[in-house]
Order: C-alpha cells, then sequence, then structure tokens
C-alpha cells in the first residue's frame, strides 16, 4: 500500500453514484458494491446484514432531500468502516462489481455466490438475447443496449456541502450494467483537500426511476495540478452534437418530484421512447472525462489521439475527414508539417 506522510490530503471521502438507463418496460436493481459504499453492512446499527440491497432500491416521484445520496432510506447516515475507500487512480482504472445483492459481491458470504452477471448466476447464452432482460435485473435487451453508467466527484471533504452544482461527472462506461465486474477508467484529477473529497455513483433506469448511491474515495497516483469547473445539465442531444452539453457535465437527475436537471420527450432515433443515459445521446463520451477542468492539464504527457474512435466514425458515417484530422494530429505531435 502507498505510505504518504500527510495522508488526510490524499483520502477522499467520496461519494459516488452509478446512474444507469436501461430498458423502459421493467425496473432495474444494480447498484456498485466496493468497501467504500455506505450502508454496505445495512441500516441498523451495530448488525453486518450480508443479505442487504438497500442502495438497489429506485428512487422514483421523490423530494431532493429524500433521493439525494439515498437519503429515503438514511443511507446516507452509515458510512463504511473507518479506513474503507474506493481507490481512484488518477491516469489509472479502478473495478467495481455490479450486483442485485451484496450477496452476490466478494464482500459477502466470503464470495461464494459470486458469478459472471449480477445476481449470482453465470446465464450462459445471455449474450445473444434480443428480449428485455429481467433476470438479471439489468433490463436492457443485450450488452450493445445497456444504457451506460457513471462515477462523479465533488472537491469537499463535508458531505452537506455537496450539491449538483460542485458534483462532476468524471468517468464514463458505455454497455453497462452488464457483467458483474466493470472497471472504469479516471483523468488526472487532483488530489483532494484536507479531510478529503466527497464523489457519488448515479444509476437509474429507463423506467421513470433513478439509482443513486454513495461511497467514500480515495484519489492516488500521478495527480493533477487543475481544479474542476463548473459542471453544467446534460442535455438530450441525440444525432447533433453540436446541441450536447460541452464540458463538465453534472449526473442525470430525472423524474423525480424536485431537482430534476433533463427533461425528455417523444422517441429517440430507434423509435424507442427517450431515456436518457449515460451514452453520446445525452453528450456523454465513454472513458475518463478529459474536459471538466478549468484548462488543459500541462501536467504530464498529453494522451494520445483515439484512433480507434476515429476509424469507427469514419467506417460508421462514410467519412474521410475523421481519419484526416486524425493522422494531421499525429502528424503534428511528431513535429511533422
Amino acid at each position: 500500500m502507498l505510505k504518504i506522510k500527510h495522508a488526510n490530503q490524499f483520502w477522499s471521502s467520496i461519494i459516488a453514484f452509478i446512474v444507469i438507463f436501461l430498458c423502459d418496460t421493467a425496473f432495474c436493481h444494480i447498484a456498485a458494491w466496493t468497501k467504500g459504499t455506505y450502508c454496505l453492512n445495512g441500516t441498523t446499527p451495530g448488525v453486518d446484514d450480508e443479505n442487504t440491497h438497500l442502495i438497489v432500491d429506485p428512487l422514483y416521484q421523490l423530494n431532493f432531500s429524500d433521493w439525494w445520496m439515498h437519503h429515503v432510506d438514511n443511507c446516507d447516515q452509515f458510512p463504511p468502516d473507518p479506513g474503507d475507500f474506493l481507490e481512484i487512480p488518477a491516469l489509472g482504472a479502478f473495478t467495481v462489481e455490479h450486483a442485485a445483492n451484496r450477496a452476490f459481491t466478494t464482500l459477502s458470504y466470503n464470495g461464494t455466490n459470486i458469478a459472471t452477471y449480477p445476481d449470482g448466476q453465470d446465464h450462459p447464452g445471455l449474450e445473444n438475447s434480443q428480449e428485455c432482460i429481467q433476470q438479471p435485473n439489468i433490463h436492457t435487451q443485450n450488452e450493445s443496449m445497456a444504457a451506460g453508467s457513471a462515477f462523479a466527484i465533488s472537491y469537499t471533504s463535508n458531505l452537506s456541502e455537496v450539491n449538483p452544482t460542485n458534483l462532476v461527472v468524471f468517468s464514463v462506461l458505455y454497455n453497462t450494467p452488464w457483467r458483474r465486474l466493470a472497471t472504469y477508467t479516471a483523468p488526472r484529477l487532483p488530489p483532494c483537500p484536507d479531510g478529503g473529497c466527497i464523489c457519488a455513483v448515479p444509476n437509474g433506469c429507463g423506467t421513470p426511476n433513478m439509482y443513486m448511491h454513495p461511497l467514500k474515495c480515495n484519489v492516488t497516483g500521478q495527480t493533477g495540478n487543475l481544479s474542476l469547473a463548473q459542471p453544467k445539465p446534460p442535455v438530450w442531444c441525440e444525432g447533433n452534437i453540436s446541441a450536447c452539453t460541452s464540458g463538465p457535465k453534472q449526473m442525470i437527475y430525472w423524474n423525480q418530484l424536485e431537482g430534476n436537471n433533463i427533461a425528455v420527450s417523444g422517441q429517440d432515433l430507434s423509435g424507442a421512447p427517450k431515456s436518457p443515459g449515460y451514452n453520446m445521446k445525452c453528450g456523454f463520451a465513454d472513458g475518463p472525462q478529459n474536459d471538466i477542468f478549468t484548462q488543459n492539464d500541462t501536467g504530464g504527457p498529453t494522451p494520445p489521439p483515439d484512433l480507434s474512435a476515429a476509424l469507427k466514425s469514419w467506417h460508421r458515417d462514410g467519412r474521410v475527414i475523421a481519419l484526416v484530422y486524425v493522422l494531421a494530429t499525429v502528424l503534428l505531435s511528431l513535429g511533422v508539417t
């Protein structure tokens, strides 16, 4: 384990939220489980409930004070044990367990109930499904249609100070939730102040409900020196990238009595009812969100251009402009003019 002299400058009390929007015909019931998850042991003082599922319960048509940080069942009042964190390495990757119950993770029953999928089962052939999946409760037709999930962070050590204007999405993982294990990547996040940070994981469904639950996290590794800019609400921008919110974005808050930051109606381009999620339909790129800082981070090497993404765009749209842009970028980075 990394030993740091002034450890309290780096430990993050991060509240992470995974928001997942899935099929429109049923509820999804999945959460991100780590040692840093709030109410990991349930909400009965002194009791370690290895069969708890409180953070999986969906949030729908609630007042802000109830849905924020999953306060409706007092989950935010039961932090993880002292010293337990989800570690988030700047410019690195971190893995969480998506599951419908703590019992189906390595954090319960010595991991004897874990499997490929979030319900403790392997489900052979599930990847070939064309129907809305309800077992496990991921409620998407297949992996390619899973609408994505995300992590967000707030640079304050006081949970009561976290609000939608200082909680920034920093990592997105397309085509999740699907399997139990999910690996996210982080940009060059700065170190946390004394007392740590507050992170959040959003999780919502294509049905009119939403998921949100807190975690404590620790930012480690090659931290940067730039602060995060204030996030803006995402907007529905399918098929029109110029209409997407640019720069840092808030998590998706949807279908509550108050505090919503997005509204949709009608159908998407596939003919299905619009359902906001962590994908390009709402302007979220896959992977680390490198556009969330006050300026370009010059504290380290510039990440190479994403050739694979450009080639996919070129292949899909039948345009050569994306490939030309990438080649020009590569040549310039090599000093060729």
